[in-house]
């Protein structure tokens, strides 16, 4: 009931005028970056952080909220219409929503994406009302060992289950740490990694970082992938009500509630996010569907449950934010960075210390839902004539946003140099295979660990066995080895699906389908089945079923 209460004087906070018209931004915003391919919320919170400093906390973290959650509603537009992703979560949506818009069916595929995401989206979000306040209070009585052990923990999952491989990881982990450590030590006062210069005492904010890692490595990224000339999109046919029939609904509702229960505790491990739970969601559609030979086809079984995943993946990323205050995923990172600006430390004490922002932000999430459900269903023909801004100007605007941020931090021409070198290193990390959420995940826990680190071993005197032996700490490394093997085991056996993931994000062309190639025998694959031969199977089908519930005529034999 205490939750309860909460939640209703949250939702009298964000029924205000003022903080409803930020969630509407924010879902307007989240869904023109997330149709845009390549541009994702993580990019766009890092751009938009420098400029919200003049908001309140409340009215900033529903903004972002918003773009959270938007830009996971868009991306689907972009995978069905477009076949190009604009996220690593996107894939799956690509392979089936695609060929599905071929056939012509490309408004059944976004509406049972929108409608999933809206049901994911709404269950997760309860599910966070119930789970959140329990954790906290559970939290508050951890010690610093306690929470050394979880900071290793998701050192350790982030950087070994993260990327193409555990060293590709672990290596932009101790880059991000390696960046954590420049500045002053706070205990001794001595400078680290300055390299001499005055301006770098203070530390290379976590603001400059995040702009140059996700605005200008990416905007560079992408930049050099996407290809040239006008992009063909796949229209949609009018009339919304017409776009899901009662056999689609029929296929769709349970992929939405399985999607939704894999996606959500996926979310809350370390490690997990969107991209693992929508690939475990099209594994278990796929096995468990009776129209197996539709997938790669078109089936919509494999729209409706990835999307439910990815969104339910959303929600569940900010339990471990708003408790523990731990990332799990490079968004979940900015968003800290985001709270951290205001002087606010996501944790244990933030329901306490916080509660009206936090059940003001929880509330938030339910108008969010409901907001972009009415945007996505009418509007998808207005959110493709996005994909039409010409490729120099979209990324042109971008790098100014990038560097006019950087400049508003502190007014220093320095930053804009910090800038552009922290965004050429995330070009080369992108470009060689070295994923980014280990970086930054390492440069915001990192201090966070340092100083957790040194209140434990002043409270046992330097003994070092002391962080193994409090009862939640042993708990945790043992959780840790099972993770680690858990993890590794299941890469190896989802490893079609891994391939395809990773040469998703490295293929030259935007299109996933080389990768997805491997996932089928040969002659099954989405590249060797072509349109005409799907249409004709579908109305071999339609013919065959017609057939047989045609009444016979009376004194006909019936047929062998």
């Amino acid at each position: 009931m205490d939750a309860f209460s909460s939640l209703m004087a949250g939702f009298a906070t964000a029924m205000q005028p003022e903080y409803l018209l930020f969630a509407f931004i924010g879902v307007i915003v989240g869904t023109a970056v997330g149709v845009l391919p390549g541009i994702g919320p993580a990019m766009t919170v890092a751009l938009l952080l420098p400029l919200t400093y003049s908001l309140s906390p409340t009215a900033a973290i529903i903004t972002f909220a918003g773009i959270y959650y938007g830009g996971m509603y868009g991306g689907s537009t972009t995978s069905i219409l477009l076949n190009t992703p604009g996220e690593s979560a996107s894939v799956i949506t690509a392979i089936e929503g695609n060929k599905m818009a071929k056939l012509g069916r490309g408004a059944a595929a976004l509406a049972t994406a929108a409608i999933g995401s809206f049901v994911a989206g709404t269950i997760a979000t309860a599910l966070l009302t119930l789970f959140a306040p329990i954790i906290a209070r559970f939290a508050v009585n951890l010690s610093p060992a306690d929470f050394v052990a979880l900071i290793v923990v998701a050192f350790i999952t982030v950087g070994a289950l993260l990327g193409s491989s555990p060293a590709r990881g672990l290596a932009s982990l101790g880059i991000g740490l390696l960046i954590g450590l420049i500045g002053t030590e706070v205990t001794t006062g001595q400078a680290r990694y300055t390299l001499g210069v005055l301006a770098l005492s203070d530390g290379i904010s976590v603001v400059l970082v995040a702009v140059g890692l996700f605005a200008v490595g990416e905007a560079f990224y992408v930049a050099a992938r996407l290809r040239h000339g006008p992009i063909p999109v796949i229209p949609v046919t009018r009339g919304w009500r017409n776009w899901m029939s009662r056999e689609d609904w029929k296929r769709s509702w349970k992929p939405w509630l399985r999607g939704t229960f894999i996606g959500f505790p996926v979310g809350t491990i370390p490690a997990g996010g969107a991209d693992v739970a929508t690939f475990l969601s099209y594994a278990s559609e796929k096995s468990l569907s009776k129209n197996k030979k539709q997938f790669g086809r078109g089936a919509i079984e494999g729209v409706a449950g990835p999307e439910a995943a990815n969104n339910a993946a959303a929600a569940g990323v900010l339990v471990p934010l708003l408790t523990l205050g731990l990332p799990t995923t490079a968004t979940a990172a900015i968003i800290i960075t985001a709270f951290q600006s205001y002087g606010i430390q996501p944790g244990p004490q933030l329901f306490q210390n916080q509660g009206d922002l936090v059940w003001a932000l929880i509330a938030s999430l339910y108008i969010g839902n409901v907001l972009l459900l009415v945007l996505n269903l009418p509007l998808a023909g207005i959110w493709v004539k996005l994909l039409q801004i010409p490729r120099p100007y979209l990324y042109a605007g971008i790098l100014t946003f990038a560097v006019l941020g950087a400049y508003a931090v502190s007014f220093s021409t320095l930053d804009i140099a910090i800038l552009l070198v922290v965004g050429a290193l995330g070009y080369f990390l992108r470009r060689f295979g070295f994923p980014i959420a280990p970086l930054i995940v390492g440069l915001i826990l990192g201090p966070m660990g340092e100083q957790q680190l040194r209140k434990a071993l002043q409270l046992s005197q330097g003994d070092l066995v002391d962080l193994v032996m409090h009862p939640f700490a042993a708990t945790a490394y043992i959780v840790l080895a099972v993770l680690l093997v858990l993890g590794l085991w299941l890469k190896r056996r989802q490893s079609t699906y891994e391939r395809t993931l990773e040469a998703s994000l490295a293929a030259d062309e935007g299109h996933p389908q080389a990768a997805v190639d491997r996932m089928w025998e040969p002659g099954e694959r989405p590249t060797d089945v072509r349109t005409d031969t799907i249409r004709a199977e579908l109305a071999a089908e339609e013919a065959k079923r017609a057939t047989a519930t045609r009444p016979r005529r009376r004194g006909s034999p019936p047929k062998d």
